[in-house]
């Protein structure tokens, strides 16, 4: 199950087949002046989880990001429009009870949300909508480590033809 924090309630708002795995629906709160989606909440995460710098990233209509993993790193990925992606999530923790568990879900506009993948899930996403689409991430690491001095924390599968990491569209 895939459980989100908030308001001091928990709220299950998906079934997930992958220990682990939070997921927050994001709010957009719109007046004359515009809107505003909250993407980060300290009391809407869980206790062992803050972030160490944060991004935002366009993503092209068709184009897939990962799947790759993280030995130590957690994201915190926001998707909140422009357009809609296909997120893949694959349990690839061999002392996981949901080991080799796949879960595929759809988010954009009408249904934002913000999700927090642990270190050894293998992730990836697709911009399955027609326009550019934003992503926030907000890792518990450093990319590359304090003052970039360190290889990635990362295992990428996209040129792995024998991988079983296989995005089905």
């Amino acid at each position: 199950m895939i459980v989100i924090l908030k308001s001091g309630r928990t709220t299950i708002i998906h079934k997930c087949n992958i220990d682990g795995i939070v997921i927050r629906a994001l709010e957009k709160h719109t007046d004359a002046r515009g809107w505003l989606i909250e993407l980060f909440r300290s009391d809407e995460c869980t206790d062992d989880f803050r972030p160490a710098m944060s991004y935002i990233s366009m993503t092209l209509p068709g184009v897939v990001r990962g799947p790759h993993e993280h030995r130590k790193q957690t994201d915190y990925f926001c998707f909140f429009g422009l357009s809609s992606f296909r997120i893949f999530l694959w349990d690839n923790r061999s002392n996981s009870p949901t080991f080799g568990n796949k879960f595929v879900f759809e988010t954009g506009e009408g249904n934002m949300v913000s999700f927090i993948v642990p270190p050894g899930v293998v992730h990836a996403y697709k911009n399955i909508g027609e326009v550019e689409g934003l992503v926030f991430n907000a890792p518990d690491r450093l990319y590359r480590g304090p003052g970039r001095a360190e290889e990635p924390d990362e295992i990428r599968y996209e040129e792995n033809i024998g991988s079983r990491f296989h995005l089905d569209d």
